[in-house]
């Protein structure tokens, strides 16, 4: 009798593929010509900015200008860009360029990587992201380079606007404004409507979903021809953004926007509102933010962006989903009704347990991280949510932590980028449950 080859499901390859582009960027980042000093980087650092840059978060050990050389900053901007796009996609690309026939079982697994809900049209989707990708980013840079060649001289301006482009559409929140000051992010650029809204409508776009992206190119303003995927998405995503925007609005009018003029006040509002799902950049200080601006930035950043996108967190459509079973419970409806259509009941069930998972995962590397670091419980948590939101907002513990909590946060990301049910799948995909109907019985619920 033969023995059963081993064969990886298209979800576990997918966890596979991202695991060895982060092992194969860390190893390149602790060589000594990645570093400014010349000495081989302390593994765990480098795989922790690895696996930062490739699960497109954000947080970071050194700061990437002073500390990375300018090997080590391409590399961690090439592992940004395949994070954000996805590795399949790239794989697809190169498969496209040779002219190869591309199998059915591939076109599986860019579907599952991209999001995407139909096998078929998947290749011309990655057509279109490639596409867009270029043309929304090159954009991008064209309009950063507009403040920051005057500050920063031709040659480095070209290249941190294309540098900080990439790093806000795939939502990864990596910056080198260390040029002026280290760790200080986008906060020099508070007042400056260019960068502002360049990096707010960069982030806003790829934390859509280049399913989305694809309805609306296809759509153009037509709403009532969206599919509903496209409509839930956006309809939340609206939701989030002006209800942050007006929340932090009132938060931060006396604490960290006290000295700003009104338009300044809405920048910087706005920019709150969207960056934590999930880019990681920030125009405020994050240290001074009021405690409710704090945990509406927490709560921000664990819904995260949605399906399919550069953007981590549980998702919109998660939340939406939880949102209307609540209310068919409250109204004792017999189903889930959105935009005129039925959602399936497994949709609630897959729902609910990507915020559980999430939450469990969280809670319990929060937990771990107080208990052997002397940092306080709100601080923990904060990067915590970070890390597994995928976003990169660091309130500075990353850089006080020892190696166990760094693995820690390492593991978060990894699995904030797979994704929480997705990492579940990886385990229990090939398990075989045999379909048995016990007794049902009732219990007390709440």
């Amino acid at each position: 009798m033969k023995k059963e080859r081993f064969k990886l499901t298209y979800i576990q390859m997918i966890a596979a593929g991202f695991l060895g582009i982060i092992i194969g960027g860390s190893l390149l980042l602790s060589l000594p010509i990645a570093s400014r000093t010349g000495t081989w980087t302390p593994y765990i650092d480098a795989l922790f900015t690895a696996t930062s840059a490739t699960c497109v978060t954000g947080l970071v050990v050194y700061d990437t200008f002073t500390y990375w050389t300018l090997f080590g900053q391409i590399v961690i901007l090439i592992l940004i860009q395949i994070g954000g796009i996805g590795f399949m996609t790239i794989i697809t690309l190169f498969s496209i360029l040779l002219k190869r026939q591309i199998p059915l079982h591939e076109r599986k697994l860019i579907m599952q990587s991209t999001g995407t809900i139909k096998v078929g049209g998947v290749v011309s989707l990655i057509k279109k992201v490639a596409l867009a990708t270029i043309v929304i980013e090159g954009i991008g840079a064209i309009l950063l380079s507009i403040s920051f060649i005057p500050d920063m001289g031709l040659a480095v301006g070209i290249y941190a606007s294309i540098f900080h482009s990439i790093s806000a559409f795939c939502n990864a929140g990596f910056d080198l404004m260390g040029y002026f000051e280290q760790f200080s992010s986008l906060t020099r650029y508070v007042s400056d409507p260019i960068v502002n809204y360049t990096i707010v409508t960069l982030i806003f776009i790829g934390g859509l979903g280049f399913f989305v992206l694809n309805d609306l190119s296809k759509h153009k303003l037509h709403f009532q021809q969206y599919q509903l995927h496209t409509k839930m998405v956006l309809a939340m995503t609206g939701i989030l953004v002006v209800g942050g925007t007006i929340l932090f609005f009132i938060f931060e009018y006396n604490y960290t926007q006290i000295d700003m003029n009104l338009g300044e006040r809405f920048m910087a509002s706005l920019f709150q509102a969207v960056t934590p799902r999930t880019a990681g950049f920030n125009t405020t200080d994050i240290n001074s933010l009021s405690e409710s601006g704090g945990l509406l930035t927490i709560i921000l950043m664990f819904i995260g962006g949605s399906p399919g996108s550069t953007a981590g967190g549980i998702k919109t459509t998660t939340l939406l989903v939880l949102v209307l079973s609540i209310r068919a419970n409250c109204v004792h409806s017999c189903g889930i009704t959105v935009f005129k259509r039925k959602l399936e009941d497994s949709m609630v069930r897959q729902a609910a347990a990507i915020a559980t998972i999430y939450m469990i995962a969280v809670l319990s590397a929060t937990m771990i991280i107080c208990a052997i670091t002397p940092l306080d419980f709100m601080t923990v948590l904060f990067e915590t949510v970070s890390a597994a939101a995928t976003v990169g907002l660091s309130a500075g513990a990353t850089l006080v932590m020892g190696t166990v909590s760094k693995i820690i946060i390492v593991i978060l990301m990894f699995g904030g980028r797979v994704g929480g049910l997705t990492l579940a799948l990886v385990l229990a995909e090939k398990r075989v449950f045999v379909p048995v109907e016990r007794p049902v019985e009732k219990i007390m619920i709440g």
